[in-house]
C-alpha cells in the first residue's frame, strides 16, 4: 500500500518537473526571439537587412526591428578606412619593388583611403572588395609607374602620377562595380634598391635644389636691379626732353630774333650795317678802345670812319695823336691802314 502511494507521488513530481522545464524552455526560446528581433546601426555604419533573400540597406543610424528568423542583419562600416601598398611586410615590401620607363628599379610606398559606396554590393556582389580594390591599385600602380623615367618617380613627377594611377583605379572599380569607392591614392616615399644608387639620387637632389636656389638669388637681383634701371632710364628721358625742348626754344628765340634784325634791317639797311659791324668788333676786339670819326660831305661825298687803338695812351697824348693822325690823313688819297669805307 505504502508503495503504491510512493509509485503516484512520483509520478506526480515527474509531471510537474516536465511542465516546469517545458515552461523554462519556452521562457527562454521566447526571450531568444525576442532578443533578436532588434539591431543597432551607430553613426558610421550601414546595416544590410536580408529578408527571405531579398537584400536591402537601412541608412539611419539608431535602434531598428527585424523578425527573427526570416531576417539577417549585416552591418557596413561607411566610414574613410585606409590601407597601406608596399611597405608594412615582407611581401607588400617584394610587390613595391617596380620598374621605371627607363628601366630602373625603384621602391614606391603607396597609402589609398576608401569607403563604401553601396552597402548591399559591398556585402553580395563579392567575397572581399577591399582585397579587390588593392589588386587593382597594385595593378594601376605598375602600370603607371612603368610609363616614367625614375627622376620623375622620385622628384617632380609625383603628383601627376597621384593624379594618373586614381583615374585608373576609378575607371577600373566603375566597371567592377562592387559597392567600394576610391577616395585618394598617394605616394608615401620613393627611394632607389640600393644605398649607393640612394646616395647619388641625393646628390642629384642636392644640386636641383641649389641651381633653384641660384635662380632665386638671380630672379630677386634683378628684380632690384629692373626698378632702379628704369628709374635711371626715365631720368636720362626727362633730362633729353628738357634739353631738346631748351634748344628748340632757344632755336626760336634765336630765329625770332634775325627775323626782327632783318625787319630792322630792310628798313634802314645801312644803318643797321654800321651797326652790326660795330658790335660784332665789340665781340671781337673787347679790350680794343676805339675813336670813330664821321666827315658829312655833300651828297657827292662818302662817310669815312677811322678806328685807332689808344688803349696804351694816357689822355692828353691821345688827343694829340688823334688831332697828328687827322691833319695828316685829311691830305692822303682816302687810304690808310686804320680806315674802314661804307
Amino acid at each position: 500500500m505504502n508503495g503504491k502511494i510512493f509509485h503516484q507521488k512520483g509520478e506526480a513530481v515527474v509531471g510537474k518537473t516536465k511542465q516546469v522545464l517545458k515552461i523554462v524552455i519556452f521562457v527562454a526560446i521566447a526571450g531568444l526571439l525576442a532578443g533578436g528581433s532588434w539591431y543597432t546601426v551607430k553613426e558610421e555604419e550601414q546595416a544590410v537587412v536580408c529578408t527571405l533573400g531579398k537584400p536591402r540597406a537601412v541608412t539611419e543610424p539608431g535602434l531598428h526591428f527585424k523578425v527573427p528568423l526570416m531576417q539577417s542583419v549585416q552591418k557596413v562600416n561607411t566610414t574613410i578606412q585606409g590601407m597601406s601598398i608596399g611597405y608594412q611586410s615582407e611581401e607588400e615590401e617584394e610587390q613595391a619593388m617596380m620598374i621605371t620607363g627607363d628601366y630602373n628599379f625603384i621602391h614606391v610606398d603607396f597609402y589609398a583611403e576608401y569607403r563604401i559606396s553601396d552597402p548591399v554590393k559591398a556585402v553580395y556582389a563579392s567575397q572581399d572588395p577591399v582585397l579587390i580594390l588593392k589588386n587593382i591599385a597594385q595593378n594601376c600602380i605598375r602600370t603607371t609607374i612603368g610609363s616614367y623615367s625614375v627622376d620623375s618617380v622620385l622628384t617632380t613627377g609625383k603628383n601627376e602620377i597621384q593624379s594618373n594611377i586614381k583615374e585608373m583605379i576609378l575607371d577600373k572599380l566603375e566597371g567592377f562595380d562592387i559597392g567600394i569607392q576610391l577616395v585618394n591614392i598617394t605616394i608615401q616615399d620613393a627611394e632607389p634598391p640600393t644605398t649607393e644608387v640612394v646616395n647619388a639620387f641625393k646628390a642629384v637632389e642636392t644640386a636641383k635644389q641649389g641651381k633653384e636656389t641660384a635662380l632665386n638669388n638671380a630672379n630677386k637681383y634683378r628684380n632690384e636691379q629692373i626698378p632702379g634701371a628704369k628709374a635711371e632710364a626715365d631720368r636720362i628721358l626727362q633730362e633729353a626732353e628738357a634739353e631738346r625742348q631748351s634748344r628748340i626754344n632757344e632755336a626760336e628765340g634765336q630765329a625770332a630774333r634775325f627775323n626782327s634784325m632783318y625787319e630792322e634791317y630792310v628798313k634802314y639797311p645801312t644803318i643797321t650795317k654800321q651797326r652790326m659791324f660795330y658790335e660784332t668788333m665789340e665781340e671781337v676786339m673787347p679790350d680794343l678802345k676805339v675813336i670813330i670819326q664821321g666827315t658829312d660831305g655833300s651828297a657827292t661825298s662818302t662817310t669815312i670812319n677811322e678806328i685807332l687803338p689808344i688803349g696804351s695812351f694816357d689822355t692828353r697824348e691821345s688827343d694829340r695823336v688823334s688831332s697828328d693822325r687827322t691833319d695828316s690823313e685829311s691830305n692822303e688819297d682816302n687810304e690808310s691802314d686804320g680806315q674802314v669805307k661804307e
